[in-house]
């Protein structure tokens, strides 16, 4: 009979469509932050994945978390840095063992040179650039972050950028000469060529 039996739960909201909706909008930045920091397309979707199945498994704390983006956020750091670390082990060991093989850039000349020049900046530099403008977060979130002044991270950022300028800019001077010294050769080598003869 109804309104005899016990009352029904009370309704719990659908989790699987939260943690759905922030994939779908954050899974494609955060690779691309991973992407910019490690230079490795492969290895940023396999952590960002990583990060995010951790979250699911959890989804029932963190989605109540005041950002839950950010806790995944930070997983996925925390995985690529630990990755990073074993993977540079591993080069050294290799290193010792064997040469090395060249690797083959990409296809993308200037995604290369970003990549590179990033390379070259102090871990907190290169944090702070991909966090600041591909992560978008503010001066003041980083400084949370990195659990340091606000102060400092503006200074990170202003040496990164001068760091970043002087190696793009001598990349792009360095291409521009490979360039002109090969339209040189080319019109060296017309002209010197013997004509035709015309009978």
């Amino acid at each position: 009979m109804v309104g005899t039996g016990p009352e029904a739960p009370p309704a719990v909201p659908n989790e699987t469509s939260s943690f759905d909706e922030i994939y779908a909008a954050h899974y494609g930045d955060l690779t691309v932050q991973l992407y910019a920091y490690f230079g490795d397309r492969q290895e940023a979707q396999d952590v960002v994945q990583e990060a995010f199945c951790r979250a699911y498994a959890r989804w029932r704390t963190a989605s109540r978390l005041d950002d839950p983006v950010a806790w995944i956020r930070r997983v996925a750091w925390n995985l690529a840095i630990s990755r990073w670390r074993h993977k540079r082990t591993v080069r050294r060991f290799l290193r010792s063992q064997r040469p090395v093989e060249p690797n083959v850039d990409g296809p993308e000349p200037e995604r290369v040179a970003l990549i590179a020049a990033l390379a070259t900046l102090p871990d907190n530099h290169r944090r702070a650039i991909v966090l600041r403008y591909l992560a978008d977060l503010t001066v003041a979130d980083i400084a949370d972050r990195e659990g340091v002044p606000e102060g400092t991270v503006k200074s990170w950022l202003h040496r990164a950028r001068q760091a970043l300028a002087a190696r793009l800019d001598l990349a792009e001077s360095a291409g521009a000469t490979a360039r002109n010294s090969t339209a040189q050769n080319s019109t060296a080598q017309n002209s010197t060529a013997p004509e035709e003869d015309p009978r």
